[in-house]
């Protein structure tokens, strides 16, 4: 599966001076992890996030956003972000402030 370089790029542009920042291929995609937690990624043309399970479901209200679902079983923490959504840098940084938070929260691996 292929995944949006330009979406990727401006990620890798957003996250580039963060400490224990990883890049992996992953999903058939690739994914961002802080400390060797999975933070965020691109499947597709779309984000991935990872989030506070107690934090999806408020997030899920708002447009463009999706219960992640690659395996077919809905994941409690993780959503996907449709690309409509992210057409600025300050759109995209207010999502990846939320997965970052997320995934800084958790002890290191």
């Amino acid at each position: 599966m292929a995944y949006d370089e330009i979406l990727t790029d401006r990620i890798r542009k957003q996250l580039r001076r963060r400490k224990g920042l990883v890049e992996k291929k992953m999903f058939g995609g690739v994914c961002f992890l802080v400390n060797g937690n999975m933070c965020c990624g691109v499947i597709g043309n779309e984000l991935i996030i990872r989030v506070k399970p107690e934090q999806a479901s408020s997030l899920l209200t708002r447009k463009g956003t999706r219960v992640f679902d690659f395996t077919g079983k809905p994941s409690k923490n993780m959503l996907y972000i449709g690309h409509n959504v992210l057409q600025s840098d300050a759109e995209l940084k207010e999502w990846l402030t939320v997965s970052l938070n997320f995934a800084r929260s958790l002890p290191p691996k």
